[in-house]
């Protein structure tokens, strides 16, 4: 049987308790293309490729390969299927090492079959990891000392080794600068070239128009439209338009700004040596500051030792003009400052807690009575947010690690939001998530200090 698509997922249906996360949904997908698919935070992007990858299996529906009808009903099935797919939550082990994480379940041995071929290994994960413009990287180090940004291409690394004919990629710059973007790009130019399809996740909506044959809009787990982008003419707008079900005139409306001359917080001279060096800068009162830098710049250092979470040799801070002795996350917390990480999954969230535990963690003092939580406050918090950030679904005991990583992240934001923090220091939000928050939570009136990708080593941009 021949078809003109390589992938044909039809009406794809499911549902978790309380929630229909797929509602009748068609995918397809054609040899060598790259095929976007969008969608609002909760649409049920991730959850489509999910069902793909074997993680999920859905009430119904149907996925055919080359025409052939396929069951897939677990990882393995995927991967014999030479379907390969690079999540937003890393699936590597961190106590192993980079060339160990590529090989893993995949070893090579030498010729009796027992001893394995740990040079060749070693040699291969090499190529692989500067083919990725990591040329400086040890493949001998432990994955878990590298940053979220050297594990994300780490991760990339692994799906290339794998012999595959389809790759999904969810959300994979979105820790990366420009330049490691661009040599992700050219990869994918490459792949392409030799005939593999890609499904390509992403709410960067210019970088997946200059990239992408086809865009698919969901939204509220529905299948609304496939767009030919085949001339890369698509817009924004058309997109978002379909993304949210009404016309808007602008991507993103300008906030009204509202910055003070009042300096909110003030670093001078802090230093950890070997990682950062005489750092200094001033935060104004609803000021977004950005702190840009290339990867292993130091940047996130610097947040966590602003949070309390890396000691440092020397420097002072100071908050609304007065010196604060910041030795842990709590002096930070009390202080005023919160911190939402790169690794929300690690150091953001609890996954086995829920939606609403999740948010009132940092809150207990409000919600608590005689030392207790007391439900009736966890859920008014929590409600709340829901809907103040539109956090899908709206389940305050759902299981926060059964969400997407979109709405994993506006609980982070929720539960620091709720604390009404003099400083957020934002880890790992784009451009794009930073005016929705500052439009969303104007009453808070918090200053921002967002670290930047994808700026020049010595830029700083004041917003």
């Amino acid at each position: 049987m021949t078809t003109e698509y390589l992938l044909s997922m039809q009406g794809i249906t499911k549902e978790f308790p309380g929630v229909v996360a797929l509602n009748n949904v068609d995918f397809n997908l054609k040899k060598g293309e790259l095929h976007a698919l969008v969608g609002e935070n909760g649409a049920g992007k991730s959850t489509l490729m999910k069902v793909l990858g074997g993680v999920y299996i859905p009430e119904a529906g149907t996925i055919t390969l080359n025409g052939e009808a396929v069951s897939i009903t677990n990882p393995r099935d995927a991967l014999d299927l030479k379907i390969s797919t690079i999540y937003q939550e890393f699936n590597l082990v961190d106590e192993l090492t980079v060339w160990e994480n590529i090989f893993l379940g995949k070893e090579l041995h030498q010729t009796a079959g027992i001893t394995m071929n740990k040079k060749t290994m070693r040699k291969q994960s090499k190529e692989i990891i500067e083919k990725l413009g990591l040329e400086g990287l040890n493949v001998n180090r432990r994955v878990g000392s590298l940053s979220v940004a050297q594990k994300q291409l780490v991760e990339i690394g692994k799906a290339l080794f794998n012999e595959t004919s389809i790759l999904v990629m969810d959300e994979p710059t979105a820790v990366l600068t420009q330049r490691e973007t661009q040599v992700l790009f050219d990869l994918i130019d490459g792949l392409l070239e030799e005939g593999i399809s890609i499904v390509y996740i992403s709410h960067r909506l210019e970088e997946l128009i200059g990239i992408s044959d086809r865009i698919t809009v969901l939204r509220d787990g529905e299948y609304i439209d496939t767009l030919d982008n085949s001339s890369r003419d698509v817009s924004t707008l058309e997109i978002v338009r379909l993304m949210v079900g009404r016309s808007l005139q602008e991507f993103f409306h300008e906030r009204e700004a509202n910055i003070q001359d009042d300096i909110m917080l003030e670093v001078n001279g802090l230093t950890k040596k070997g990682v950062f060096e005489d750092v200094s800068f001033k935060l104004r009162k609803g000021e977004i500051l950005g702190l840009a830098g290339l990867v292993g710049a130091g940047r996130t250092e610097i947040a966590k030792a602003i949070f309390g979470d890396l000691p440092f040799e020397s420097g002072e801070i100071l908050l609304e003009g007065k010196k604060v002795s910041i030795k842990s996350t709590h002096d930070a917390i009390d202080a005023g400052i919160a911190l939402v990480p790169e690794d929300r999954a690690k150091e953001g969230l609890v996954l086995l807690m829920t939606l609403s535990d999740n948010i009132a963690l940092p809150n207990l003092d409000t919600v608590s009575t005689l030392g207790s939580p007391v439900k009736r406050k966890m859920a008014t918090l929590t409600k709340d947010f829901i809907e103040k950030l539109t956090i899908r679904p709206g389940i305050p005991n759902r299981q926060i690690k059964s969400f997407s990583g979109g709405n994993q992240q506006k609980a982070v934001l929720s539960k620091w939001l709720a604390r009404n923090p003099k400083v957020i220091i934002l880890g790992s939000l784009n451009e794009s998530a930073v005016r929705i928050l500052s439009h969303r939570c104007n009453q808070y009136q918090p200053s921002f200090c967002e670290k930047s990708r994808g700026k020049k080593e010595d830029e700083k941009i004041s917003q």
